[in-house]
């Protein structure tokens, strides 16, 4: 009788954990930090201000756990889409947008998207963010220690109907030592109706000479989405490496019943990373990697001192990771391992009920939601070779599950999680 009593109260606890925590809902899926832009001039010159279909929201206030801040939606903006983007946030969130509410983030460290075509009018409009005070999801962030209520970069953004969701890159080297490029666009529609669009597409070199272009017409039933895949081949000395960091350019635009309605310019550096016996390799050759650990807001003005010091590569630390970090590392020929923000050190490393979460199954889909949505947010960025897990976590279900989903997006990148003691779950992958 002892016995039955202790195995339901093992699954009453379960279940109480369960209940506790909240799981994210009305979010996009994540995707790579794209622009939108009205024109192809200003698509070209790349301007990271602001424009017709994209505008920063700024001049937030702050009241307690609540940050709000206004916004305009002009009459060009009629019957298209309306997207918000929070580059991050200080805690587990709910967004509302005019006192309803958008949907709800249990992982702030990462960028979100919310579509609030339906929620906005023209003209004048309110967006609140309200932190979640009771936060269970704080268990996985012991890095934090009484956070305020912040937001990063807030960008407030207009698509078509039909319109590109996202950007996908694989590069494969062949025999001949050159590589073949397989370039994804993924379209989306918001539409309850079947909608045709007809996707224009340019690749370009570092030198501005077109490697490939193209259109491809596409029909999406209800909300539906699809990928439009195409080939380029790659000289092998302009693939990305430490030593040369030039990106391609990827040009996109759509096109309903003869209107061109968003225009994209995306930079695409191609390169092969993979972890071989331990040891990383970048297009097929061998590097040693020199790790320095820093925070995902790590001033870019001191790389060029890291590098001086010797160190090729960084490590992130778990938190929030800024996009001009990343986009400089591209452009220095910098690696960098991005970090999960998945932290449970205070919980201690106890693998039985009331341990650490990383073996309680009721937190299975919080650990994986977070492992997907570093490696979604920062996919794109070549100088991203690795990808870990959690840190100073322990080790136990929620990460073998997490290990196994992120193996099915077929990414050549390892997977690791250091504190793994000899356990399968981890790509091996050599650092000093």
């Amino acid at each position: 009788m002892r016995i039955i009593l202790s195995i339901i109260a093992l699954i009453s606890f379960g279940t109480a954990v369960a209940q506790e925590y909240t799981p994210s809902f009305g979010r996009e899926l994540p995707r790579s930090a794209i622009r939108i832009y009205p024109t192809a001039a200003e698509a070209a010159e790349q301007g990271g201000t602001g424009n017709r279909y994209m505008v920063p929201v700024a001049a937030w206030e702050a009241d307690g756990n609540r940050l709000s801040a206004s916004f305009t939606v002009p009459f060009v903006w009629i019957n298209r889409q309306v997207f918000l983007r929070l580059g991050w946030v200080s805690g587990a969130y709910e967004v509302r947008i005019n006192g309803r509410t958008a949907g709800y983030d249990a992982d702030g460290n990462v960028p979100a998207e919310y579509n609030i075509t339906k929620l906005v009018e023209e003209g004048r409009n309110r967006v609140e963010i309200l932190l979640d005070e009771s936060n269970p999801a704080a268990v996985l962030e012991s890095w934090k220690e009484n956070p305020r209520a912040e937001t990063g970069p807030a960008w407030v953004i207009s698509q078509p109907t039909l319109h590109v969701r996202d950007i996908l890159s694989r590069t494969r080297i062949g025999e001949d030592g050159d590589a073949t490029a397989e370039i994804g666009i993924v379209l989306k529609t918001g539409s309850l109706n079947p909608r045709t669009s007809r996707i224009y597409y340019t690749l370009l070199s570092p030198s501005g000479n077109t490697v490939t272009t193209g259109s491809r017409e596409i029909t999406l039933g209800m909300r539906r989405e699809d990928t439009v895949r195409f080939l380029a081949r790659i000289p092998y000395d302009s693939l990305w490496c430490d030593t040369l960091t030039a990106p391609y350019r990827l040009q996109l635009k759509t096109q309903h019943e003869g209107r061109y309605e968003e225009y994209l310019e995306q930079p695409l550096a191609f390169r092969t990373a993979e972890a071989e016996q331990g040891r990383m390799t970048i297009n097929g050759r061998p590097v040693a990697l020199k790790c320095r650990e820093v925070p995902g807001n790590y001033a870019p003005s001191e790389l060029r001192k890291l590098r001086g010091e010797g160190y090729n590569t960084l490590r992130l630390l778990p938190g929030p990771v800024a996009e001009p970090l990343l986009d400089s590392c591209d452009r220095l020929g910098l690696y960098v391992i991005v970090q999960a923000p998945v932290d449970t050190r205070r919980s201690g490393d106890s693998r039985r009920v009331g341990g650490n979460p990383t073996n309680d199954p009721a937190w299975r889909e919080a650990y994986i939601e977070r492992a997907l949505d570093s490696y979604h947010t920062t996919k794109l960025h070549p100088s991203v070779i690795a990808f870990s897990l959690a840190i100073q976590s322990a080790n136990g279900i929620n990460l073998y599950e997490s290990y196994l989903k992120v193996k099915e997006l077929h990414e050549s990148r390892p997977f690791i999680y250091p504190d793994v003691e000899g356990e399968w779950n981890s790509d091996k992958l050599l650092t000093e």
